[in-house]
C-alpha cells in the first residue's frame, strides 16, 4: 500500500514538474497534424491520377477521361488552398510551441524545411498554370504541367517526412558542452530512416486518396449510376490503391527491421511485450495494466518473427526499461494495431476483386462490395492517423530520440489553451466549407454544367468592368 501511494506521489511530482504548455502543446500538434496530413496525401498523390487520366484521354481521345481530370485538378486546387492555411498554421505552431527544438536544432533541421517551401510553390505555380492552360494550351505542353506538381509533391513529401525520420534517429551534428556543434544539414536531411520512412508515407498517400476517389463513385454506383464515367474514375484510383495496398506490408515491414536496436520501448509496446519472451508471441488486442496483460490473443513465435525476422529472437521486454522512457503503451499499442489491421484488410480486399475479375466476376455488380469501397476510404484515412499515433506517441518521451526529452522542447507560456481553441474553430470552419464546397461542385456537375470557375482561372464572359 505504502508502495502505491509513493508511486502516485511520484507521478503527481512529474506532472507537476512539467512546463505549463506542454499538454496544450501536444494537444495542438496532434490536432494540426492529424488534419494536415490527410490534405498533404492528395497533394502527393492526386497530381499522379490527374496525369494518368489526361494522358489516356489524350491518346485515346477520350472524352470521359479527359473530364474527369478536369473535374479532379478543381477539386485538387480546393484541397490545396485549404492545405496551405493548415500548412501555415503547422510552420508557426513548430517555433510557437516547441522552442527548444526549433531554438537548438534550427540549424539542422532549416534545408528540408526550406525544400519543402519551394516544392509548395512550384505546385501551386504549376497547379494555376494546368487549371488555366485548358483549351488555351496545345494539348502535349498543357499535360507536361502536371509532371513538376507530381514531382514538387513527391520532393515536399520526403523533406518534412525526413524531418520526422531525422527525430527517430538524429543524425548530422554533435552536442558539445550542451552545444549543437557541426552540423551536417544533408546528412540530417539523409538519415538513416529517411528513405523507408518517406516511401511509408508516400504509399500511405496513394492508399488514403486511392481509396478515398474509388468510394466516392462506388457510392455513385449504389445510385444507380453505372456510366463510363463512374466506372472509369472507380477504376483509375482504385489500381493506385491496389499497388500500394500490396506494397505498403513490404516497406512496413523494412522500416520496423531494426526498430528492437533502434528504439526498444517502442518496440516492446506495439508487441505489449511485458516481459522479455523467446520465442516472441504476436499478441493481438489486450492492455497493459500495472506490468500486467489482459485480454490480449497470443499467436506463438509471430512476433519474433515479424519483430525480428526469427523464429527465436526475443522482443525486448517493458521490465527492461526505466518506465519513466516508457511510452504511453496502450495507446501505441493499439493504434499500430489498427494501421495494421486496416492495412492487412484492404489487401486482402484489392486481391479479392482482382482475382475475382480474374475467374470473370465483376465485383463492382456487387452491393456489398460497392459498400465496401466506400468506406474503404475512411479506413485508409483512419490507419493513416493509427499509423502516426504509434510513431509520435511511441517515441515518448522523446522528441529527439534520445536527444531531446518532449517536456524540454516545449513552451513555457500560458493561455495556450485559447490559441488551440481557436485552431479548433478555424479547422472546424475549414472543413465545413471544404464540404460545401466540394457538394456544391459535384451537384452542378451532375446537373450537366461542364465548365465550372476554378480558383486560378479569369471569369469568362461579359464582365461589369466596375
Amino acid at each position: 500500500m505504502t508502495a502505491d501511494v509513493l508511486t502516485q506521489l511520484a507521478q503527481f511530482a512529474s506532472l507537476a514538474a512539467e512546463p505549463e504548455g506542454l499538454l496544450p502543446a501536444r494537444q495542438q500538434m496532434a490536432l494540426s497534424l492529424g488534419w494536415h496530413i490527410i490534405l498533404s496525401c492528395f497533394g502527393v498523390a492526386f497530381p499522379a491520377m490527374i496525369l494518368v487520366l489526361h494522358l489516356r484521354g489524350i491518346r485515346r481521345d477520350d472524352a470521359v477521361a479527359l473530364g474527369l481530370a478536369q473535374r479532379w485538378a478543381k477539386v485538387s486546387a480546393v484541397l490545396f488552398a485549404i492545405g496551405a492555411v493548415s500548412g501555415t498554421v503547422l510552420s508557426f505552431e513548430m517555433g510557437l510551441l516547441w522552442p527548444g527544438l526549433m531554438g537548438r536544432f534550427g540549424d539542422v533541421l532549416g534545408l528540408p524545411f526550406a525544400f519543402e517551401g519551394l516544392s509548395f510553390f512550384i505546385e501551386a505555380i504549376f497547379l494555376g498554370i494546368y487549371l488555366y492552360g485548358w483549351g488555351r494550351m496545345p494539348p502535349k505542353q498543357h499535360v507536361l504541367m502536371l509532371v513538376p506538381m507530381t514531382v514538387a509533391g513527391v520532393v515536399g513529401t520526403f523533406c518534412v517526412v525526413s524531418v520526422n525520420a531525422w527525430m527517430n534517429a538524429p543524425t548530422g551534428f554533435r552536442i558539445v558542452d550542451g552545444e549543437v556543434v557541426d552540423v551536417q544539414p544533408w546528412r540530417a536531411m539523409f538519415n538513416d530512416l529517411a528513405l523507408l520512412q518517406f516511401a511509408h508515407m508516400w504509399i500511405a498517400a496513394y492508399m488514403v486518396v486511392g481509396f478515398s476517389l474509388a468510394g466516392v463513385y462506388a457510392v455513385g454506383m449504389l445510385r444507380g449510376r453505372r456510366d463510363a464515367h463512374h466506372r472509369l474514375g472507380f477504376i483509375v484510383p482504385f489500381v493506385f490503391a491496389t499497388l500500394a495496398a500490396l506494397v505498403q506490408p513490404v516497406v512496413g515491414h523494412l522500416l520496423g527491421g531494426d526498430l528492437g536496436d533502434r528504439q526498444p520501448a517502442k518496440l516492446a509496446a506495439f508487441e505489449l511485450a511485458e516481459t522479455t519472451e523467446s520465442p516472441s508471441p504476436l499478441r493481438i488486442g489486450g492492455i497493459y495494466v500495472d506490468g500486467e496483460v489482459h485480454g490480449a490473443i497470443d499467436i506463438p513465435y509471430l512476433g519474433s518473427l515479424l519483430a525480428q525476422n526469427s523464429f527465436t529472437e526475443p522482443v525486448q521486454g517493458l521490465d527492461t526499461i526505466p518506465p519513466e522512457n516508457h511510452p504511453p503503451i496502450n495507446i501505441t499499442h493499439w493504434a499500430f494495431q489498427t494501421m495494421v489491421g486496416i492495412g492487412t484488410l484492404l489487401a486482402l480486399a484489392v486481391l479479392l476483386f482482382w482475382l475475382a475479375r480474374w475467374r470473370g466476376h465483376d465485383l463492382l455488380e456487387r452491393r456489398w462490395f460497392l459498400r465496401f469501397c466506400a468506406l474503404a476510404g475512411p479506413l485508409a484515412v483512419l490507419a493513416v492517423e493509427a499509423g502516426w499515433v504509434a510513431t509520435e506517441v511511441g517515441r515518448q518521451p522523446w522528441v529527439v530520440y534520445d536527444v531531446l526529452r518532449t517536456e524540454d522542447a516545449a513552451t513555457d507560456r500560458s493561455g495556450l489553451w485559447w490559441l488551440l481553441g481557436g485552431t479548433v474553430v478555424l479547422y472546424a470552419a475549414m472543413t465545413v466549407a471544404a464540404v460545401l464546397v466540394l457538394r456544391s461542385m459535384a451537384r452542378r456537375w451532375r446537373a450537366g454544367e461542364a465548365d465550372l470557375p476554378s480558383p486560378y482561372a479569369p471569369h469568362t464572359g461579359e464582365e461589369n468592368p466596375r
